[in-house]
């Protein structure tokens, strides 16, 4: 039999998007009261890989990624889902833009070996991780880079995205977690 130890914390992520620059900068200041400080801070990038959001999000969607300072145990990533649910509900009922859901976050996690990103949608490549929500394996480090598999949603895929994480995983390193 296995001997039964918790996994070490791990490097909290959120990828966050919008048409809007001050949706986007909310959503940091609620992370950060929530998470702690901000360590790494992507650009932003153009969302253009799909039209899927645009009906709820509008056109020229932003995305950008936070890597929080603080490590946080993997355990915790369906509550952070569940209130990140509730930070975008919370958002679109101030009425300040016109769109239905004027801002999205994905909260995952990062180790050195693979990104994980929480959905509330089920798909055979996800795992039930509680309170409704799942979780997959959306990137894993070999070979020395970033690799994706075949669900591996397109913009994550892309070069300027892939710098940034080598960049979050050598932070990771450098903190001395796994």
């Amino acid at each position: 039999m296995g001997e039964l130890r918790h996994h070490p914390p791990v490097l909290l992520l959120v990828a966050a998007f919008s048409r809007h620059p001050q949706a986007l900068d909310w959503a940091r200041t609620r992370l950060e009261a929530h998470c702690g400080p901000v360590a790494l801070a992507s650009p932003a990038f153009e969302f253009v890989e799909t039209n899927y959001y645009q009906a709820t999000m509008g056109a020229a969607i932003q995305k950008l990624f936070w890597i929080f300072e603080q490590p946080m145990p993997p355990d915790e990533l369906p509550a952070l889902k569940l209130a990140t649910n509730q930070w975008e509900a919370e958002y679109a009922a101030l009425g300040l833009h016109p769109e239905p859901r004027p801002l999205n976050l994905d909260p995952g996690y990062m180790t050195a070996a693979k990104l994980v990103l929480a959905s509330t949608k089920d798909h055979a490549h996800r795992i039930y991780i509680s309170q409704g929500f799942f979780a997959e394996v959306t990137l894993f480090f070999k070979d020395g880079r970033w690799q994706h598999r075949d669900w591996t949603f397109p913009d994550y895929r892309r070069d300027d995205y892939q710098q940034f994480f080598l960049s979050a995983r050598q932070f990771l390193r450098r903190r001395g977690l796994p």
